[in-house]
């Protein structure tokens, strides 16, 4: 089975379209619960995402208890990995460094970014940097229309 990280843009933004996926990250949340891929995860990626649903954008669009429901299926659904395998300087960003990290430690396929100055890296270590329509592509899902036909 494909095991792909999703960085924490891709999990916010996953996380509003969940019950409606009509964007690639929604997509891929429902890929993922059905079985197309698996979903690896860290304390890292844990604590920056749930600061990211705490911020006014998302509050206004999701309650806590849809926040917090959300967080806990991925504690306990996807696969929790501790940081293993350290990553100093590579990604653009610090904070990048240890999602790769999280993709090294739970040895990864993907890494699946919004961040396009994290997906010019390619590849590091075996692990391919892949924005989430490119991700849809490769799991064989399509986007659904969005307007009338």
């Amino acid at each position: 089975m494909i095991r792909a990280v999703l960085d924490v843009n891709v999990l916010a933004s996953g996380v509003l379209g969940f019950l409606q996926p009509s964007t690639p990250p929604g997509l891929l949340l429902r890929a993922w619960r059905v079985g197309n891929f698996g979903l690896i995860i860290s304390e890292h990626i844990l604590a920056n995402l749930r600061r990211a649903l705490a911020k006014p954008y998302f509050r206004r669009r999701l309650t806590a208890a849809e926040t917090n429901a959300f967080l806990a299926l991925l504690r306990q659904e996807a696969t929790l990995v501790p940081i293993t395998a350290p990553v100093y300087g590579v990604a653009p960003d610090t904070e990048d460094d240890l999602v790769l990290a999280t993709a090294m430690s739970g040895q990864a396929d993907y890494l699946v970014t919004g961040d396009a100055a994290f997906r010019d890296l390619q590849t590091y270590r075996g692990i391919r940097m892949v924005s989430p329509r490119a991700f849809l592509e490769i799991l064989n899902v399509t986007l659904a229309p969005t307007g009338p036909a």
